[in-house]
């Protein structure tokens, strides 16, 4: 047993104790006869390739991590070993599928297994952590946070993964893939543009006068309450019965399911981020501030221009960001009620019991989850000021 004095950086040794057991004891890959069986398990262990011996050097680099001095070369060394073990465990996998394939039936499938995809979690998160230790400006750390990700991105466009169950599965489904990645986008997009032209008004109207501020926030923190499935649902009924009363709003697609429906309830749970953050963002403008941009002459909008919104700003920034990826996540559910979107994917993978089906759904909604976050942090820096 080691001493807990030795330990310099404990949240890289609980990384370490996850990525150890996940090797020794879940799947690193299944190999089934079909797409609707759960197959065999295949071990790390039981994968005999070179690359796999080669992997025991970075994976011994954050095992030192742990007790070196949490200095810039430990952190710069961990991020390096990390991301060189992210990209050897997915080039292992894809080569070991790629061996299997050439003896199997047409139909089998290699699937990554529980292990893989702790394994590769650990990595990325270790990646994380060493980055963010290393200080550097916010624009250079979320650049080097997606640069974690190249080298597999690369295996990927270079074929090297085609074998695995889950390629497979897109190359028999591409063109519905890309129509529900698009159907998925619009639905946010369609989502927050009225948030925006709604919240941020309220919000600002809000601090103007504080007084309905406390009611306003009730009736949007109950909304946020409300689950999410069950806010489409509530919508369908009502919005059926307008579109009944009124023809021409189904040739405008206004109908009780569809896009409608989705929309109008990711609005509704986008409003409190939006709206709380445009409010708390203009409370912590100091008052001094603006009476002396007053006492200058400059008018009240000009004030607000000028003075209150460049300070709200990060704030503000901060409630869209959130409202955007939460908004990424929930378009999931919205598959539901006919909104089509990555959702559609998921849930015909949860029916028919096919994993790789659900995963090729949830996956580009993690990666645009990531990648909206990433946008509003390089915006928040671009502004010069925090991304919060």
């Amino acid at each position: 047993m080691f001493r807990t004095s030795a330990v310099k950086n404990r949240v890289l040794l609980v990384l370490v104790i996850v990525g150890a057991v996940a090797a020794w004891c879940l799947a690193f890959l299944t190999v089934a006869p079909n797409r609707l069986v759960s197959g065999t398990a295949i071990p790390l262990a039981q994968i005999s390739d070179p690359l796999r011996d080669v992997l025991l050097l970075p994976a011994a680099i954050l095992v030192l991590g742990v007790f070196l001095p949490q200095r810039g070369r430990t952190h710069v060394a961990v991020a390096i070993a990390a991301t060189l073990l992210l990209f050897g465990l997915a080039w292992l996998a894809g080569a070991h599928a790629a061996r299997l394939a050439e003896t199997a039936v047409a139909t089998s499938r290699t699937a990554l297994g529980g292990g893989f995809w702790l394994l590769a979690i650990v990595a990325w998160l270790a990646a994380i952590d060493a980055i963010e230790r290393l200080r550097r400006g916010p624009v250079a750390a979320i650049l080097a946070q997606l640069s974690v990700l190249l080298p597999v991105i690369a295996l990927l466009f270079a074929g090297e993964l085609g074998q695995l169950s889950l390629l497979r599965e897109y190359a028999t489904r591409k063109d519905v893939f890309y129509v529900a990645l698009a159907r998925h986008v619009e639905i946010v997009v369609a989502a927050l543009l009225p948030t925006l032209l709604v919240g941020i008004p309220l919000g600002i109207a809000l601090f103007r006068r504080a007084k309905p501020k406390v009611p306003v926030f009730a009736v949007l923190n109950v909304i946020q309450t409300v689950p999410s499935i069950a806010l489409f649902g509530l919508l369908m009924v009502p919005l059926a019965l307008l579109a009944g009363a009124l023809p021409g709003l189904r040739s405008l697609g206004i109908s009780g399911i569809g896009m409608a429906p989705a929309v109008i309830a990711l609005m509704l749970y986008s409003l409190l981020p939006v709206v709380r953050s445009t409010v708390a963002g203009l409370d912590q403008v100091p008052r001094p501030v603006v009476e002396a941009a007053t006492g200058m002459g400059l008018t009240r909008a000009q004030v607000f221009r000028k003075v209150e919104l460049p300070i709200a700003l990060p704030v503000f920034l901060s409630g869209v960001r959130i409202a955007a990826v939460q908004a990424v996540g929930l378009a999931v559910v919205a598959a539901l009620i006919g909104a089509g979107g990555m959702g559609a994917l998921v849930f015909q993978g949860l029916a028919s019991g096919a994993l790789d089906l659900v995963l090729l759904g949830v996956i580009p909604v993690v990666a645009l989850a990531v990648v909206v976050d990433a946008a509003f942090r390089l915006l928040s820096s671009y502004r010069g000021t925090p991304a919060g």
